[in-house]
């Protein structure tokens, strides 16, 4: 590693700048350097040439655009002669185009935004150096104060100090290409080609008043099949042209040294390394979906600019510029990451009613929502809603849903929670109140937490059992509660057992962490322990093991039956028993229950088969599962579909689909609703009910998930322990008085949100 020195402070002297790429990004952080402080030598190193350039439009937020008005009047009002806005967002799909307005873009050429940053940054005294390769960055920094490194998504300072920025890039599914044409469409344009090779999908948007850029896009399959990767830039040109002719018309496509390519997500864990700071693509991508690129540049380019400004010396700048951008980042790469895998997953979507179909697509990154939408265009969403048949006035999240022979009054369920508050597997006072607060609180489905089928099944000495007739009996003193408080609440039971995850401390005593005495032997697929050399190994289970296992479940099923639960549902994820036979990472058995997924399957199946069978036929049984282990070798995604399809065969009525928690070294990519997707591609690739979870925290989320068709209900875990009542004030808060919420009599007084006090009152006028 060639060793980079830190620059003098800012204050010290005017820096000397160094930027690599004159991109839009670094010829925006050479202008603002220079501009907030005339004395800055600031140089930029172009290997291009200045008209030469890659692509056609560029597409900017109203929020960038006022960053940039903010930050230098002068480029903006140049930028400004050259917008093209819109607010609309077509979407077309066999044979229907519709339309949703109120979402707001402004968009110009990439080449006038060039041309307009290289004016402003001569008008400055910026030195530009066209057609010139940068030296390295590690080399510049000798001789410079600041080195910006702004070279793109291939940046060959990025690869240079790969051992300090520590990159992670991933290459997708996908393949695309950038086209143009002669004219200008009145909104931003979704077209869904449906032809023998599969799916291809044009994004198109005006840049000028007479252009408009085309990227046309198809999986890698799809794209080979199809012959495109044979194909000349013109001929590949003519070719999309002719895949979508409600957008084009019988117009033509034209390329710019257009090829096509797979995108990369870039992640840095590092920004900086001495005095070199990696800007825009080099330091992060964002799939072209969202239209990210060039806005996340721009953002960058002010971050850095304002940052050296403020802070006292170049070190503490660079800190804090890099914690001020990444969560902003992260943030928009999970936004991105939505989008991008929606498009890659679209097989899985086409089939949707029209309105439905534009709903998800227009919601597929999580940043528009149900209730942001209504707002822009309540039109379309009403349309949406009555095509789904929902009433008018009804909130997706409080429609009704049939499993079998029960009917849940709406959407929602408390997702199951371990309490860990039981005595001898015991259910007491605490779940009395625990469940029984939640059902009056709304929930159309409340889940008890995973209930052990035998004292060694347990997680901790304090998880609940249904393996004797005292627990069975407190079970049904809490079942006869919730049906006489709130007669049309549902409640469930989840039947699990621990395996190798077994005879550990309480969550808040050391999650995970083996028990310090009273330790019991544990039972698994195989003989691996959970956390090597912390956890206890468990022993295989034989064969007679296996079937004494099944016969717990199926006695704990029928003491579930008798106590009165609505609902049944066998617990086959985050590492425990059932999911330990179903994970390749956890299950390393060399009979018929190991190897092929088909053999994974085998003991799962057995024991619901087994349940099934004595749970009563009117009541509905689900199956939660890990639908990743978010590890490589583990189970996928495309495993997850199935698993699912494998239970639903064999009577399962909805599959609850968490993930993860299988192995200790997972790497789940955290962020909004981050599990939903892979509950989308269950239910819309086999058709069967699914629950969504997984960081659903608000009403809003519910509903988008729903009308979206992405889900059939939502589990939600800590949003109801932070307000039992949660169902019932997303009720208050939408105005919705219906079936699908009822207020519990004694609580009806308080069914309207509460003044908050003087803030509420109406405001005196003060001026004319």
């Amino acid at each position: 590693m060639t060793a980079v020195h830190p620059a003098p402070s800012p204050g010290h002297r005017a820096l000397r700048v160094a930027v690599i790429g004159g991109g839009p990004g670094g010829l925006y952080a050479a202008l603002l350097l220079k501009r907030l402080d005339p004395a800055r030598e600031v140089t930029v190193y172009e290997r291009d040439a200045p008209g030469e350039t890659f692509g056609f439009g560029v597409v900017l937020s109203d929020e960038t655009v006022g960053g940039i008005e903010n930050a230098d009047p002068d480029a903006f009002a140049a930028l400004g002669e050259h917008l093209v806005r819109w607010d609309a967002i077509e979407v077309v799909h066999r044979g229907r185009t519709l339309s949703s307005g109120g979402h707001g873009f402004a968009a110009l050429g990439r080449r006038t935004l060039l041309s307009v940053l290289h004016e402003r940054c001569r008008g400055l005294g910026v030195v530009l150096r066209f057609r010139t390769q940068a030296p390295p960055a590690a080399e510049l920094a000798r001789d410079h104060d600041l080195v910006v490194a702004a070279d793109g998504v291939h940046s060959a300072t990025r690869a240079a100090h790969a051992d300090v920025f520590r990159p992670a890039l991933t290459t997708h599914r996908c393949r695309y290409i950038w086209l143009a044409a002669d004219f200008a469409p009145d909104a931003f344009r979704f077209e869904i080609a449906e032809t023998p090779y599969g799916i291809l999908q044009l994004h198109a948007y005006p840049y000028a008043p007479d252009r408009s850029t085309a990227v046309v896009e198809a999986r890698e399959e799809v794209w080979r099949a199809a012959g495109l990767d044979r194909l000349d830039e013109r001929a590949a040109a003519e070719r999309c042209a002719a895949l979508f002719p409600a957008t084009l018309r019988g117009r033509t496509l034209h390329g710019n040294r257009s090829r096509w390519t797979a995108f990369r997500t870039v992640v840095n864990e590092r920004w900086t390394h001495g005095n070199i700071v990696l800007l825009g693509d080099a330091a992060h991508t964002a799939h072209f979906s969202i239209g990210s690129g060039t806005k996340l540049a721009v953002e960058d380019a002010l971050a850095l600019a304002a940052r050296l400004r403020e802070e006292p010396d170049l070190p503490a700048a660079l800190a804090a510029y890099e914690a001020e951008r990444k969560p902003v980042v992260r943030s928009t790469q999970r936004a991105a990451h939505a989008s991008l895998t929606w498009f890659e997953e679209l097989t899985d979507h086409v089939a949707q009613p029209p309105h439905r179909f534009a709903f998800n697509l227009l919601t597929r990154s999580r940043r528009v929502t149900h209730a942001n939408l209504r707002l822009r265009d309540p039109a379309f969403v009403a349309a949406t809603e009555r095509e789904a048949g929902i009433p008018p006035g009804t909130p997706p999240m409080f429609t009704p849903f049939g499993l079998r022979g029960l009917e849940l009054r709406n959407r929602v369920v408390v997702s199951p929670m371990d309490m860990y508050r039981s005595e001898h597997g015991v259910p007491g006072d605490f779940h009395l109140v625990h469940l029984g607060a939640r059902t009056l609180g709304g929930a159309g489905l409340t889940m008890t937490e995973m209930v052990c089928v035998s004292e060694p099944g347990r997680i901790t000495p304090g998880c609940a059992g249904l393996w004797n007739d005292e627990q069975e009996a407190a079970w049904r003193r809490i079942a006869a509660f919730v049906h006489r408080q709130s007669p049309t609440a549902a409640l469930g039971l989840q039947l699990g057992h621990s395996g190798r995850k077994g005879s550990t401390r309480r969550m808040w005593e050391g999650i995970d962490e083996p028990l310090p005495e009273g330790n019991w032997p544990l039972v698994a697929a195989s003989p691996l322990p959970y956390r090597p050399g912390v956890s206890q190994t468990p022993q295989q289970l034989t064969p007679a093991g296996m079937a004494a296992v099944r016969e717990e479940f199926t006695a704990a099923a029928r003491r579930g039956a008798r106590a009165g639960f609505d609902l049944l549902e066998l617990h086959c994820a985050h590492g425990y028993l059932l999911s330990g036979f179903l994970s390749p990472l956890t299950n390393r058995r060399t009979d018929g229950y190991g190897g092929p997924l088909a053999a994974r399957l085998r003991y799962p199946l057995e024991v619901f088969d087994a349940v099934r069978e004595v749970w009563p036929a009117e009541r509905p049984m689900t199956v939660r599962i890990s639908a990743t282990d978010w590890a490589p070798g583990g189970t996928t995604g495309e495993d997850a579909v199935r698993i699912a399809a494998a239970f639903a065969e064999h009577g399962a009525d909805a599959i609850d689909v968490s993930t993860g928690q299988v192995v200790a070294d997972e790497r789940p990519a955290l962020g909004r609703s981050y599990q939903t997707p892979f509950a989308d591609r269950i239910r819309n690739r086999l058709g069967i009910p699914v629950i969504a979870v997984g960081a659903v925290s608000s009403w809003d989320d519910v509903n988008s998930l729903l009308l979206a068709g992405r889900a059939d209900l939502c589990a939600l875990a800590r949003p109801h322990l932070y307000d039992p009542h949660w169902t019932l004030h997303a009720a208050a808060e939408q105005e919705y008085q219906g079936p699908g919420a009822p207020w519990p009599e004694p609580y009806r007084a308080g069914s309207r949100r509460p003044p908050t006090g003087r803030t509420d009152a109406p405001k005196p006028r003060l001026s004319l």
